[in-house]
């Protein structure tokens, strides 16, 4: 049985028409204990439907954050405009919503099959708003002074779909500071449309995310392996992958010829190296 709670939309950020940042505030008591990685469900009523819908949200708030769930939202209009997306657009601060406790297994493995910690640096791959989780994870693990290295990779279409592109530069400085006690942080973003006008400013990583796996043309490392100053392994490297199925798949297309092996597809001894979660 679905259990309905009540929230307040607290606070809202235009990114873009279809691109926004939502705080939740739940009515009663705060934000419930949940792993970075999960997702929390909201329902409007849906008045030509006469019904409440519901949709499930990544959440890129940290769990330590107990005063609000944050969410990044796509408004997604073609082919058919999304129900609840639709509904909640057209909201405003201080409206009310209704939410259900947050569930979900993308979420970060910390150990071995075998009981040892999971020491390998921590590649994240989001596209669009596939970059969410990870912002839950990065900031729960600096929270509470994580040693693994962590790489942040985020692919967007326009500059300003680059939605935590202050709050990750932020995170690599800090990482790059002498004190930073062991924070190993780094952020790297790419534009796949940059020869639009909107995008004239952009010098970074240009093309699908996904390119930063594969090396350029004339160079025996990928740009990932540039950014690390080693060759990416299975033995050093574990990958977690959120974004539309072509990111998905664009992505494993690169790693599975190299040997990693997806949760879904583990070895016998239960191993694996490679954990996604898509959304089309």
């Amino acid at each position: 049985m679905v259990v309905d709670n009540k929230a307040t939309i607290s606070y809202i950020r235009v990114l873009k028409e279809d691109l926004a940042i939502f705080h939740i505030k739940p009515n009663e008591g705060q934000v419930p204990d949940f792993k970075p990685g999960q997702f929390v469900t909201l329902g409007l009523n849906v008045p030509k439907e006469g019904k409440i819908i519901r949709r499930a949200y990544s959440i890129a708030s940290p769990p330590e954050q107990k005063k609000h769930f944050e969410l990044v939202v796509r408004w997604v209009k073609k082919p058919l405009p999304g129900r609840l997306t639709t509904e909640l657009f057209n909201k405003k601060e201080g409206d009310e919503i209704s939410w259900v406790k947050p569930t979900g297994i993308f979420t970060i493995n910390e150990k071995m099959p075998d009981g040892s910690p999971d020491n390998r640096r921590l590649v994240l791959i989001g596209g669009g708003t596939g970059l969410a989780p990870f912002i839950s994870y990065s900031l729960h693990l600096k929270s509470k002074g994580s040693k693994r290295q962590i790489i942040v990779l985020h692919g967007a279409s326009y500059v300003d779909e680059l939605s935590y592109r202050e709050l990750l530069t932020e995170l690599e400085a800090e990482s790059l500071d002498s004190n930073s006690s062991g924070w190993n942080f780094r952020y790297r973003a790419s534009i796949s449309r940059p020869q639009e006008w909107f995008n004239r400013s952009w010098n970074g990583h240009k093309g699908r995310v996904e390119t930063f796996l594969r090396p350029k043309p004339g160079k025996d490392k990928s740009p990932l392996e540039e950014l690390v100053g080693e060759k990416i392994t299975p033995e050093n490297t574990s990958f977690y992958v959120c974004g539309w199925q072509g990111t998905v798949d664009g992505v494993l297309d690169s790693l599975v010829p190299k040997g990693f092996v997806t949760e879904r597809n583990k070895r016998k001894d239960g191993t694996f190296d490679v954990k996604f979660e898509s959304y089309g």
